[in-house]
């Protein structure tokens, strides 16, 4: 059985767990990025920019959608600052935002080939 047979609360080890749990604001804003990454399309655009950058146009053959669908989706990784975006003339190209979202992908990458 997965539950305690006799309730006992442990004090102490409650009260340092509850000191280490972040506020419900970053709760939320974390279940927002895990929530955008759980989405099979959204993930592959992300491991698509996880070596280099590409543009829109790229992303969409990469991935096998059309250019509205990757613009959708990137607008979404955006503004969850998973991705950024850089204009060069009148291409946009788009790259991981930073350190901690390539940490995220490989790390959750070695879990599943684990």
């Amino acid at each position: 059985m997965d539950i305690c047979t006799v309730k006992c609360i442990n004090e102490k080890k409650v009260k340092e767990t509850l000191k280490t749990i972040p506020q419900l604001e970053d709760i939320g804003q974390m279940a927002n990025i895990f929530k955008a990454l759980s989405d099979p399309s959204r993930l592959k655009i992300v491991l698509t920019l996880l070596n280099q950058e590409h543009c829109v146009c790229d992303i969409a053959v990469i991935c096998n959608q059309t250019d509205s669908a990757i613009s959708h989706q990137l607008r979404i990784l955006r503004t969850l600052k998973i991705v950024k975006n850089r204009r060069q003339g009148k291409i946009i190209y788009y790259s991981i935002d930073d350190d901690h979202v390539v940490s995220l992908i490989n790390m959750s990458l070695d879990h599943v080939r684990h």
